[in-house]
């Protein structure tokens, strides 16, 4: 078994709090395990004094033992990642100055010295800096997107400007839009991480999901961003917005196909979920047809898949088209679940370019190891092979404890 460090430096979004992180990476021999850390333990006493450290510099009545007594109370080892983010706030809160805009100059002042003393990115650890923005400055609109604008260079405020939209609406909406146009690629990301209409892990915005109109601006200006970082949140910007509204998505493409093959990209990302789905006009923008191929000699390898274990299953792709097309290669694995129904859920195997008239074997493993996140029930499910959107062959296997 490999030990590896916890990866911070990510999107926020990409990371699910609470929940321990093992990785199953599978070579053609056997799995490997690469066991993570617990995400709550970044909040280790080591951080905490580094962080007085710094703090101390630019406060200097800290009181760096009466800070640790207020975090490491007795509860302290049983909460969860966010419970103690939340816990780090509302402590370091007890040590800056009661008025906000006094103790956003400060918090301004100790993120400038912990970029001096090792910290330039920042990293999951410091969320608590955007956590404290809406937690104690929502009335105070000009102090905390001021505040917003500087911390989200340090650590996303993605989540931070949730409570915001809701407080504000309208003009918010203007300001994540300026955002938009910002200098700093930290910013414009946030301009359209911030304002995602589902945004996971994060407070609802209701009237997002309803109307996306306040976001379409604001994707416009960042469609041809320099950065792959912002690029990438517009992407799952759009893929957001395609399960609610996926006539917007699909004239989005047609008005931004060609523009640079980094564009090109953005649709392709940000309509997953409707080529998932095999949603007909997605497809047909895309040119995935789905004539004339099958999925040949179909069998499910392992009729028994004792839980812990994986299914084992094989096929042959069929191109019956005397030139090469480009095929959309997946399947689904219909899990049954606890009401007796089955819900599928599609995995990618591959898209390319496949040879006329020709027969091409795959061989794909599903691992049913037990995680943290997913819960497996006894019983019959299913397995489908998808090409190009069209499902051409199913399977049943039994799932056992």
């Amino acid at each position: 078994m490999h030990s590896i460090s916890p990866i911070f430096k990510i999107g926020i979004s990409n990371i699910r709090p609470d929940v321990l992180n093992v990785r199953f990476f599978y070579t053609c021999q056997r799995p490997y395990i690469y066991q993570m850390a617990l995400i709550k333990d970044i909040y280790s006493p080591a951080f905490y004094t580094r962080l007085g450290l710094s703090v101390k510099k630019q406060l200097p009545s800290f009181n760096q033992q009466l800070f640790n007594q207020q975090i490491f109370t007795t509860a302290f080892k049983t909460m969860e990642w966010k419970e103690r983010m939340n816990h780090t706030t509302i402590v370091l809160h007890n040590f800056l100055p009661v008025d906000f805009p006094e103790a956003v100059d400060l918090i301004k002042k100790i993120i400038t010295q912990l970029r001096t003393d090792g910290y330039p990115n920042g990293g999951l650890e410091f969320i608590f800096f955007a956590d404290y923005l809406p937690r104690y400055g929502l009335d105070d609109f000009k102090t905390s997107v001021d505040a917003i604008e500087f911390v989200t260079q340090f650590i996303s405020c993605e989540f931070a400007v949730r409570p915001f939209l809701i407080r504000y609406g309208d003009r918010m909406y203007k300001q994540m839009l300026r955002w938009s146009k910002h200098k700093s690629p930290a910013v414009r990301r946030l301009s359209s991480e911030g304002i995602r209409p589902r945004l996971p892990w994060a407070i609802a915005v209701p009237d997002l999901k309803a109307d996306p109109a306040p976001v379409l601006p604001i994707l416009e200006n960042l469609k041809q961003d320099p950065s792959e970082s912002v690029r990438r949140s517009v992407a799952n910007n759009l893929n957001d917005i395609a399960k609610d509204h996926p006539d917007i998505v699909l004239q989005i493409a047609f008005k931004w196909k060609g523009i640079s093959p980094e564009t090109d990209a953005i649709i392709k990302h940000g309509s997953r979920t409707l080529l998932k789905k095999g949603h007909s006009q997605i497809l047909e923008f895309f040119g995935l047809d789905s004539k004339k191929l099958e999925a040949a000699d179909f069998r499910v390898l392992t009729p028994r898949v004792q839980i812990g274990k994986e299914l084992n299953f094989k096929f042959n792709v069929v191109n019956n088209n005397s030139r090469p097309v480009i095929i959309r290669l997946e399947y689904a694995i219909w899990y049954l679940k606890a009401n007796g129904q089955l819900a599928s859920k599609v995995f990618k195997i591959t898209e390319k370019l496949f040879p006329g008239k020709s027969v091409t074997p795959v061989q794909r493993r599903q691992s049913f190891r037990v995680i943290t996140t997913k819960v497996f029930y006894p019983g019959k499910h299913e397995v489908s092979v998808i090409l190009n959107g069209a499902e051409k062959a199913r399977g049943s296997f039994t799932l056992y404890i």
